[in-house]
């Protein structure tokens, strides 16, 4: 596992605030009904692994800037949940764990991430922690997607009543805290498991926090090994704020250029646009990789449909209806078919690239940046964007995937939209069914070659193809 050279001052700040905490884990969370959060709906024991609840106790700093670093700007109690999945035999661990800023934009505790790549996570033994970093999670409130939620203990008081949460400003100590926590290893909330690397991953208003900690806290912090942020706007968080600032309000911050340890950034096309990333692009460094990936929407099909009830092991008959664009959601009902790209199995990738790279292996493979001109995308002549990140799905299309253009229901700004091609381009473009699955399968070939794809997710993309292709 790789190391890097902390400067001294900051590092011996942050020895002595560590020194100072009264961090305990001091209870499991147990109750009558089973853990709160947003998420998936499967039973993770069929796939050999187990779920448990944890109170994390302590003190925790707020942070102010102070010269190149941060310093200790107030203290409070706090007391939140770590939700742990994990796999039931110890021996079947890979020694990563991944700690996740669980999101709050819907009003209550979301595993944004593990909804995204539940399916790699379980199938290369990794740990998750889902970490109720934010007020909202724990107090309740309105989130910025307008929902509102009585937070864990208005929903579940008996479970979740010893919680309490001081603020926001405290998030980024908490963050740290759960992962010290994590670091412990055996004998702690990870029981029995040998803990050799811990990640850090956030997506969307997790990132907009999680790009604020790796530009202003990690440096002094030093807790994590890497960190997956996914789907940040241009923005990121400020340190001394309560939340409410959108990640769409802000001038643009690009992630700074010497980040301690490895940060892989995966954005969506909804994401340079509606969320402003645009204005912080910057170039890849030596510890810093971003992909942007073509024909891929903020919130799609999978993060809104599939992904709550896929185990990893469905068969492609019962996945395929799954991934069908649709306008009536969970969430609300949309006045287009959403996304229908490839980002699951992107970030399947991703995971697998960081994990590598954090344990000193190669660095992900870099990717140009999406093509544009005066703030718009520049397409290709079927509609899809160039550039980024290539997936079958866009290089061999049956519909043109954006990022953009949906109304109606409140998540329908971040859906995107799929938009089928009609009978005559198909034609023009594959001659028969048959042609354009073979060129889909090549394409698939190329994207798992370039490392965009895992080889073992290749078979799943090619069958749901099958089975979902339109026929002319």
């Amino acid at each position: 596992m790789r190391r890097y050279r902390l400067d001294g001052f900051i590092a011996a700040t942050i020895l002595i605030h560590r020194l100072e905490m009264t961090l305990t884990v001091t209870r499991q969370i147990t109750g009558q009904n089973p853990p709160f959060i947003l998420g998936t709906t499967f039973e993770l024991s069929p796939l050999g692994y187990t779920e448990a609840e944890y109170a994390l106790s302590g003190v925790a700093s707020a942070y102010e800037r102070s010269g190149s670093g941060v310093r200790a700007a107030g203290r409070a109690e706090f007391s939140t949940r770590l939700l742990v999945r994990r796999p039931a035999d110890a021996a079947a661990f890979n020694g990563t764990v991944w700690v996740e800023w669980l999101n709050v934009s819907g009003g209550a505790d979301a595993a944004a991430e593990w909804l995204m790549a539940h399916t790699e996570l379980i199938r290369s033994g990794a740990a998750w922690v889902g970490v109720s970093a934010q007020q909202l999670g724990v107090s309740g409130g309105t989130g910025l997607m307008g929902f509102t939620s009585p937070g864990l203990a208005g929903v579940d008081p008996e479970r979740y009543g010893g919680l309490h949460h001081p603020g926001d400003r405290f998030s980024y100590d908490i963050f740290s805290q759960a992962g010290d926590a994590v670091r412990r290893g055996t004998g702690t909330i990870m029981e029995d498991l040998a803990v050799e690397r811990v990640l850090a991953m956030g997506e969307s208003q997790s990132a907009f926090r999680l790009s604020a900690y790796v530009n202003e806290v990690d440096a002094a912090a030093a807790v994590y090994d890497g960190f997956l942020v996914h789907a940040r706007g241009g923005s990121i968080a400020p340190l001394d704020g309560e939340g409410s600032r959108s990640p769409r309000e802000g001038d643009p911050v690009p992630f700074r250029d010497d980040p301690r340890v490895p940060v892989l950034c995966v954005e969506a096309e909804t994401d340079l646009v509606v969320l402003g990333y645009r204005g912080a692009r910057r170039d890849d460094a030596e510890r810093l990789v971003t992909w942007e990936v073509a024909g891929t929407s903020h919130a799609d099909v999978y993060t809104l449909m599939a992904g709550m009830v896929d185990t990893g092991r469905l068969p492609a008959a019962e996945l395929a209806p799954l991934w069908r664009p649709v306008t009536d959601l969970r969430a609300g009902k949309v006045d287009k078919p959403v996304n229908a790209g490839a980002q699951h199995y992107v970030l399947n990738a991703a995971l697998s690239w960081l994990d590598r790279w954090a344990r000193g292996g190669a660095r992900p493979p870099a990717a140009s940046r999406l093509q544009m001109r005066e703030g718009q995308f520049v397409t290709d002549e079927a509609g899809n964007v160039l550039g980024g990140v290539r997936t079958p799905h866009v290089d061999v299309p049956v519909a043109v995937l954006s990022g953009l253009g949906n109304s109606g229901g409140p998540v329908a700004f971040l859906a995107g939209t799929t938009t089928a091609l009609g009978t005559g381009a198909l034609r023009a473009r594959y001659p028969t069914p048959a042609a354009y699955l073979e060129q889909f399968e090549e394409a698939t070939a190329r994207a798992v070659a370039a490392g965009f794809l895992l080889a073992a997710d290749a078979e799943e993309i090619t069958a749901i193809a099958a089975i979902n292709s339109p026929s002319w």
